[in-house]
């Protein structure tokens, strides 16, 4: 195999690793093509063709750490504010990422695609937008990618302890943001036939307009926001009132769609002047159980292409 075939058989688990480090699909693509321009410049120089993947890693890495001391912690969801508040600055939320092909080396077996897909979910990726980036690289090449300590010291030019130290401080930062369910195993749990009532009735209650079924699907602490958009809302009452006030005025289609592990739709809101519905919004959605803890409905149609989802849907 070539050096150049070699390089981009990793293309997709770097763009996983690249999103999970900057937040953002579109910069993770960007950070994965300067990866593998660099490497093919620098392969004269390097010649253990063993560890190929780990010198990818150690360049793609360093690029989004270089790219997160530029900007910044930046990337976040507008569920980091206070219900009704809004930023005093431009801010660039999270984005969602395309997971049907996962992006992991071990994709093919089912317990890694599980935890694949669980270091992907949103819950997952906004918690690590809070860590410093060393925080942020050492916890993925430790505990997502499995490179031990040293390897990982290696990787990033830094002491055995020093990797040690920032995974101490990385798990206890995650696991005190997290708060939604990782939702690998809710589906676990649920099971695939219950999971798939839950995504019928969900998308029903909204194509038929009927606030009371959605509502009484959301759990006493559901949380719903609308990035690029900053204010989000909390609890049933509070989220009825939204949708009565405007979405439910409309007519919608729902598309399911494979994004960040989780279920998430493609909706669509009629357009009577087009007589067609058109692309509105990518919602992703965390279960607890069989109710719906969370939405977090992406305004931003332009990335349908990306997910596999068209523009326009004609009336059926």
């Amino acid at each position: 195999m070539t050096f150049e075939r070699l390089a981009e058989s990793y293309r997709d688990e770097l763009t996983a690793h690249c999103y999970r480090m900057l937040g953002s699909f579109h910069d993770a693509e960007d950070a994965v093509q300067e990866t593998l321009v660099r490497a093919w410049r620098g392969q004269e120089r390097y010649e253990d063709r063993g560890t190929t993947r780990a010198w990818l890693y150690k360049i793609a890495t360093n690029r989004c750490l270089t790219l997160i001391e530029r900007r910044g912690r930046r990337r976040e969801l507008p569920t980091d504010f206070t219900p009704g508040t809004a930023p005093l600055t431009e801010t660039a939320w999270l984005e969602p990422y395309p997971d049907s092909g996962v992006g992991s080396v071990g994709a093919f077996d089912p317990a890694q695609r599980m935890l694949a897909r669980e270091h992907l979910e949103l819950a997952f990726i906004a918690s690590l937008q809070h860590l410093s980036g060393r925080q942020r690289a050492v916890l993925l090449l430790r505990e997502v990618l499995g490179y031990h300590a040293g390897e990982v010291a290696d990787l990033l030019d830094i002491s055995v302890a020093a990797v040690n130290s920032a995974l101490q401080r990385a798990r206890r930062t995650v696991d005190e943001l997290r708060q939604t369910p990782i939702q690998q195993a809710e589906f676990a749990e649920l099971g695939d036939d219950k999971l798939r009532e839950v995504a019928r009735r969900y998308a029903t209650a909204w194509e038929t307009g009927d606030v009371d079924a959605i509502v009484a699907m959301l759990t006493d602490d559901s949380r719903y926001s609308m990035p690029p958009l900053a204010q989000w809302y909390e609890g049933r009452d509070s989220i009825r009132e939204f949708l009565l006030d405007g979405p439910l005025s409309l007519r919608w289609r729902f598309v399911p769609a494979h994004a960040n592990g989780q279920l998430a739709f493609g909706t669509y809101r009629w357009d009577p002047e087009a007589s067609v519905f058109t692309a509105a919004a990518l919602d992703l959605i965390a279960v607890r159980g069989t109710g719906i803890a969370e939405v977090v409905s992406f305004l931003t149609p332009k990335i349908f292409p990306r997910f596999g989802l068209q523009m326009e849907l004609a009336q059926d």
